[in-house]
């Protein structure tokens, strides 16, 4: 058992660095199995300095060679497996000092995939949050920022590609096939920005012109036999750059800017300074290996790593604890570029819809769990995993609830002080806010409780019309239940966009600000008993408690002016019909009619509005979760849909046939999403009679959207034509890893199906199929984590076999991948939210893992956390 207590980090006990650093040079010799790494660093005096202090260093999985201070050998230090400490540093570290050091690391053994490793023969590194560390010894904090010399020096015959930070200044022949390129970031940055890529590898590029006049280079950095399908990442960034400079002024500050692909690879982009690293996932895009779900989350991730270069690398963060100063930021910054791409107003509500869908399926169940923690967390032990939707996605609700409330214009007065005071620093979430307060002389004292407060605030709405008096009130109450460490709440500052929906149509938007634990609005001269349309375009990221008629949600349903509130209100009456075990009723099947049927919605929007909630979402409506009673609910409610509109579904599918050439933008895509929900409602109507026509398009589809559906439907259907269909689909594509992955993940993600067998004896065989590979983390994502985490009917089974598995994957992948075995740990994490016997089944497998005496930092906090400190020191685990 392992008994050392995990270390933890508090934000409070933030101190400023003893030492920092200003100008950094590296010489890196690469070899998979012996790269050398020679630093040569000037050192300072930081904030915190002490005479006399001791440099001290992380370095984790390094060779140390030798140590030299001011040109001469230095003896006085301490070395163990992560720290390096240096003493009697020259008259007492006060005055600056060169440091080198000689370290040596190996690339080729390095699973984890952060730092400097090697994939598919080529060099990568993976620096955020801590990976640095494991190429050389450095102060690997975000709050020292130094220049950066890199020349990197490799065999020319194995890698005639050498790419890092910044300027390249030049190129350089060397002895026995050696060669070096030697580049210069002009920029101050900290260590999780630096990279280095070095490989076969060729680009596509693009010379612009910026708003200044400036000529930039643009590049993508593929391996070959992939440089056909970048040209809709290029356009991405294209269009990310001139966005950017029209709505904040920002302009790219490098000469150039380069993007990289690779295979293997943790999370999906990495904003490195100049020299982006990409999971090949959100780079590689054509119509036939690619889905309009890629090429939409390729454009976004593309702009969301182009925006950091001012949102997270021109101003970074002071330490860990402010993530989301640089992540919420971004992430809102992507989310309003992607919204403008859509091109119309409805397509805006449309990307607003899907964003709410994603916080909802998966931070709103985050915020209430054993996870739980504000946007800025005030501890942690493993700050891997606090990459999380939280910080990410409540973070970015966070700063839209600034534009909301000073407007678009103030929001951009917002910034532009942001970026005044703060260029070139490594800052916090309070000075983000207090640049939004005095650029717009607004007291936003009270809003700093989103930064500070876990869990997503539920509001309850009270609502009374007088007719005789004309008068309609509202009161609006909020509370927060409890989350770790934090048992009572501070109300919230919550801006709530509002319209009163009359007969009449004489009520305009307004916008309430709830700031106390209760208050009442009073609105007068209301002709007619108004219907309410309260937190129009999720205006906050809350839980509306509002016990509306079924009568006023078909009314906002029908007529609502508000796209997402019309969308919500279709999504409360389905999800208070299956909660009750109830099929729609003619009503609502009429509504769904006339939506569909509306020549004026756009079809993207129809598609949404005709998909049910989740079940991660019907889960956390419940006081005590049934799995499968909710699947079977959902399922009988879907299917009474697709049987009542059958003809519906069938006019539909031809009507929105997309003929010619493929195109990727928005109006095509909603004509194929809307298409392609049709064809798998027709099979829940009737799989015997429809089967056949998506057999059919599987086999004459030009492009993937329309293949891969065609396939879902037939395997989520059980359709007795999939298996030839699965067979011909993995032979077409089997060189194609991206789309390998697609093929794994639908058969890991089929839900239960009457008269097949069950879905883990099917993951259980791709497990061992050829192409998995346990440490490639796209591909543990497509089989492993598609299961687990995103087949919940299937994974929940009430013998406990989908937790046996979970566990045994978990202890798999721990020593190869700790930070995707810590993403797979979070499955289990709501357990005290089930019902019996799914409750204990779950915690027995909670317990096995936790009775590892191995398990590193990243699954130890998500297990501890999920059992609760006191049963995890039951087990001797501490």
């Amino acid at each position: 058992m392992k008994t050392d207590l995990p270390q933890s980090f508090r934000r409070l006990e933030y101190r400023p660095p003893v030492y920092t650093f200003d100008q950094v040079e590296l010489d890196i010799a690469l070899n998979p199995a012996r790269t050398i790494v020679k630093s040569r660093i000037e050192v300072l005096p930081g904030k915190s300095f002490e005479a006399g202090a001791p440099l001290v260093l992380v370095g984790h999985e390094l060779e140390f060679v030798s140590l030299r201070i001011n040109g001469e050998a230095h003896r006085h230090f301490e070395l163990t497996p992560d720290l390096l400490t240096i003493h009697s540093l020259p008259n007492a570290g006060k005055d600056q000092f060169i440091l080198e050091i000689i370290c040596i690391c190996v690339p080729e053994k390095n699973t984890s995939l952060m730092g400097l490793y090697v994939s598919n023969g080529n060099f990568f590194t993976q620096c955020e949050a801590e990976g640095f560390r494991k190429i050389t010894y450095f102060l690997d904090r975000p709050d020292v920022m130094a220049r950066y010399r890199v020349t990197l020096r490799a065999l020319e015959a194995e890698c005639p590609v050498l790419l890092s930070n910044g300027n390249l200044l030049n190129t350089e022949k060397l002895p026995n096939g050696w060669h070096s390129a030697t580049w210069e970031d002009p920029f101050p940055k900290p260590s999780y920005l630096f990279a280095l890529v070095a490989g076969k590898l060729e680009c596509i590029e693009e010379t612009i012109t910026t708003s200044s006049g400036a000529r930039k280079l643009l590049q993508i950095w593929v391996e070959p036999h992939d440089l056909q399908k970048t040209r809709h990442a290029m356009d991405s960034l294209i269009a990310s750059i001139h966005w950017d400079e029209k709505r904040f002024g920002l302009e790219l500050d490098l000469e150039r800017f380069m993007i990289v692909a690779v295979g293997d690879f943790n999370m999906g982009a990495m904003e490195n300074k100049g020299l982006n690293i990409f999971n090949t996932k959100f780079v590689l895009a054509q119509a036939e290996t690619a889905t309009d779900a890629d090429f939409a989350n390729i454009e976004s991730v593309v702009a969301h790593e182009y925006f950091h270069n001012w949102t997270g690398n021109r101003v970074t963060c002071q330490d860990w604890f402010q993530l989301s100063l640089k992540e919420g930021l971004t992430v809102f910054r992507d989310q309003e570029f992607s919204a403008d791409q859509m091109g119309s107003e409805s397509g805006r509500a449309v990307k607003r819809i899907e964003d709410v869908r994603l916080l909802r399926q998966l931070q709103f169940p985050e915020d209430a769990g054993p996870m739980a923690h504000p946007i800025r967390p005030d501890e942690y032990q493993e700050i891997n995993n606090f990459y999380t939707v939280t910080v990410y996605e409540k973070g970015s609700e966070v700063v839209r609830m600034y534009q909301t409330l000073l407007g678009k214009d103030g929001f951009r007065k917002g910034m532009d002080l942001y970026f005044k005071r703060h260029d070139g620093q490594a800052v916090t979430c309070d000075d983000f806010l207090m640049a939004m307060a005095d650029a717009n002389g607004k007291d936003l004292t009270q809003f700093k409780h989103w930064y500070s407060q876990a869990g997503t605030p539920r509001v309850k709405v009270q609502e009374h019309y007088d007719a005789a008096k004309k008068q309609y009130l509202i009161t609006l109450s909020q509370t927060c239940l409890p989350s770790p460490s934090q048992p009572e709440k501070k109300p919230f500052h919550i801006p709530l966009k509002m319209r009163l929906i009359t007969k009449s149509n004489d009520q305009v938007e307004q916008l309430l600000e709830l700031t106390q634990a209760s208050q009442t609005w009073s609105f007068e001269e209301i002709n007619e008993r108004p219907v309410l349309s309260i937190n129009r375009n999720f205006s906050a990221p809350i839980n509306l408690d509002f016990e509306q008629s079924e009568a006023d949600l078909l009314t906002l349903f029908s007529s609502d002016d508000d796209p997402f509130n019309r969308w919500e209100a279709g999504q409360k009456l389905a999800m208070q019909m299956i909660l009750n075990n109830r099929l729609p009723d003619e009503q609502l099947i009429q509504a769904y009619r006339e939506l569909l049927m509306d020549p004026d919605l756009d079809p993207a929007f129809k598609e949404l509005a005709l998909t049910l909630p989740a079940e991660s979402y019907l889960y956390e409506q419940c006081a005590s979760v049934d799995p499968q009673q909710i699947f079977t609910a959902r399922r009988a409610f879907r299917r009474e849909v697709a049987k009542q509109l059958q003809l519906e579904w069938a006019a539909l599918y031809q009507q929105m046939q997309t003929p010619g050439p493929f195109k990727s933008d928005a109006i095509s895509a909603g004509k194929r999403g809307l298409k392609n929900l049709a064809l798998s409602m027709l099979l829940d109507a009737n799989a015997t009679v429809w089967a056949p026509l998506a057999a059919n398009q599987f086999q004459t589809a030009d492009n993937m959207t329309d293949r891969y559906a065609a396939l879902a439907a037939l395997v989520i259907h059980g359709a007795k034509e999939a298996k030839q269909c699965l067979i011909d689909f993995y032979n077409h594509f089997a060189k194609d890893a991206l789309v390998i992955d697609k093929w794994f993940g639908l058969q890991s993600s089929r839900p239960p199906v009457d008269g097949l067998g069950s879905t883990l004896s099917e993951v259980m065989r791709l497990r061992e199929h050829p192409a998995f590979k346990l440490n490639n983390p796209n591909r543990v994502r497509s089989v492993i984590h598609s299961f687990c985490l995103n087949n919940p009917a299937s994974f929940h089974q009430a013998d406990g076999s989908g937790y046996e598995f979970w566990a045994d994957s978990v202890l798999a992948l721990d020593p190869v991948n700790p930070q995707i075995a810590a993403r797979l740990a979070r499955a289990l994490d709501r357990w005290r939210l089930f019902a019996q016997p799914y409750q204990d089944k779950m915690k027995d497998a909670l317990e096995r893992v936790a009775a590892c005496s191995t398990l590193s930092s990243d699954v130890r906090e998500v297990v501890s956390k999920a059992l609760g400190n006191e049963d995890f020191r039951n087990l001797g685990v501490q």
